[in-house]
């Protein structure tokens, strides 16, 4: 059982890698790529796929289970939430804006330049 689309961690990001699992897990869910009872891998397992000690995963599960993403039980191990806890969408939305306008500025764009690009991503057709 692997999560699909693959995580992929960064090993020269500043952020670190428990960070890094839990923020790609936590947008699969706000995206709906990851469904509501959908079973995620046992740590070891995604541990393992992703080079990573036991305690690095178990550290992202376990922060998605305090924010209400997921839940973990013994038999029925981790898996997404009923549903998202209220504004999770909307805040995980607005962090990836604030990253789409940084990167942005850092390539220079203005305001102007910035909101024609988001306009045009808006009108095309989501694969």
């Amino acid at each position: 059982m692997s999560i699909d689309p693959e995580i992929r961690i960064n090993p020269h990001s500043h952020v670190p890698p428990f960070e890094q699992v839990r923020q790609q897990i936590a947008d699969l869910i706000a995206l709906g790529t990851l469904r509501p009872d959908q079973r995620l891998p046992p740590v070891r397992q995604l541990a393992a796929d992703l080079g990573l000690a036991n305690g690095t995963v178990a550290r992202a599960y376990q922060e998605l289970e305090a924010a209400g993403l997921v839940t973990t039980g013994r038999a029925a191990g981790t898996r997404i939430a009923a549903a998202l806890p209220p504004g999770s969408r909307g805040d995980i939305l607005a962090a990836k804006a604030v990253e789409y306008v940084a990167a942005a500025r850092r390539l220079g764009a203005g305001d102007e330049e910035i909101a024609r690009a988001l306009t045009t991503a808006l009108n095309k057709p989501v694969e």
